[in-house]
């Protein structure tokens, strides 16, 4: 049963989700509880954030090493979709969101809180996504974020250390807003905020400059029904295959993005992304595609991946909509098995060759060579019943005058 004297607040350990529990504390008067879990982002252990959570004046600190989970139940659902939102970003951080909201509803219903809070400002993609999974999964729970709802603004955030005596080591601010994960990481704010200005160095962290590249990389990627499942040979998991590909694309510089993005709230904004181990996972699982879908249902999935990026970037994770496309999309990968292989370098993914039991491409129907089982005779046929309809509107239209001209090239 909800206890109206708790809430639970999803807590990253740094300066602003620290103060937040004793400033939602005095704000609202109820008992808060950190929620914390690794989905790849790196940085301090989890028994260091919650300690340092209990310090702040948590009753509970639930954390969770979700990386596998991260990787097997969102990531790999992103991969089959092929997800890029507007053609280019992989939805690093709206992948995350409704994994954490399960977590953080997990959390409420065993610590027995009425309320979830988070730290997203009023202006971002992810104060929807976190209260609509939220809503999703329990529409009972309320939920409240102190930046936006309680004022808590960084100069507040750092008095209130100070005068509570918080066990916080105050650091410089970065001057962007970071968030990462296994599957990508996304950089904002600050000097970016121009969209004339082109990123610094210091923006990146999981990609090395693509224009002094080492020397390129090859690697083969196999699948069994769109999941990665080795890389040049050795059995990996799917959250194996994400971090080798970032370490080996990144490398390389592959997956960097800088895009004027259209955000759901209503608002352009200048993003960067870095994503090398998605953009190379994504670009091979895509080639396997082209090999082993038939054409109309390659043709349809291509609308469906793209609606499905939309959705999940729209905070509509749980939606009975994306249900719908999760099952289609799922269908489709039972024969997206084999080998791709490419060569990593200088910022591109350049796929080389493709092997698969279950590809559709047939080297005999395919050839011009001898031994080519392709009836050519067929096509005369083909073409006259195929170019029927367009040869009846056009004896029509040179009935009525309507004919398309044709420019007369005679030389005077």
């Amino acid at each position: 049963m909800a206890d109206n004297n708790r809430l639970v607040l999803a807590y990253s350990g740094g300066l602003d989700t620290s103060v937040a529990i004793s400033y939602l504390k005095e704000r609202t008067g109820k008992d808060v509880v950190a929620v914390s879990l690794d989905v790849g982002q790196g940085g301090e252990s989890l028994e260091t954030i919650k300690q340092r959570a209990l310090a702040c004046g948590a009753v509970e600190a639930y954390v969770v090493d979700a990386r596998d989970e991260f990787a097997n139940e969102y990531c790999m659902k992103a991969l089959k979709a092929n997800a890029m939102y507007e053609g280019v970003y992989p939805l690093v951080s709206a992948i995350s969101r409704p994994l954490i909201s399960k977590h953080l509803v997990r959390a409420a219903h065993q610590f027995g809180a009425d309320t979830i809070s988070h730290g997203c400002t009023g202006k971002g993609n992810d104060q929807v996504r976190f209260e609509v999974s939220i809503a999703s999964i329990d529409p009972t729970l309320k939920a409240i974020s102190p930046i936006r709802d309680l004022a808590l603004t960084r100069d507040v955030e750092i008095a209130f250390a100070k005068e509570h005596k918080l066990p916080i080591t105050q650091t410089e601010k970065s001057p962007y807003s970071i968030d990462q994960n296994v599957w990508g990481r996304a950089i904002e704010t600050g000097f970016l905020e121009d969209p004339w200005n082109g990123p610094t160095k210091d923006c990146y962290s999981y990609t090395d400059d693509p224009a002094f590249p080492p020397v390129e990389d090859e690697v083969v990627i196999e699948f069994k029904q769109g999941v990665p499942v080795k890389i040049d040979g050795r059995d990996v998991t799917p959250l194996q295959a994400i971090e080798e590909m970032n370490r080996r694309a990144g490398a390389q510089g592959i997956g960097r993005i800088d895009l004027i993005e259209d955000r759901l709230v209503g608002i352009k904004s200048r993003e960067l992304y870095e994503a090398p181990g998605a953009v190379a996972l994504i670009t091979a699982h895509q080639e396997l595609e082209n090999c082993c879908l038939e054409r109309e249902q390659h043709r349809i999935k291509r609308d469906i991946d793209k609606r499905w990026g939309e959705l999940v970037y729209d905070a509509q994770w749980f939606s009975p909509a994306t249900q719908s496309l999760n099952a289609f999309i799922e269908d489709t990968q039972k024969y997206v098995s084999g080998e791709i292989r490419m060569v990593l370098h200088g910022g591109r993914a350049v796929v080389t060759g493709r092997r698969s039991d279950t590809s559709l491409y047939d080297y005999n129907l395919a050839t011009y060579d001898s031994g080519d089982s392709f009836d050519s005779k067929s096509s005369n046929g083909f073409i006259d019943i195929y170019g029927l309809p367009s040869r009846v509107a056009a004896a029509r239209d040179v009935k009525f005058g309507n004919g398309i001209e044709v420019p007369d090239n005679t030389v005077e």
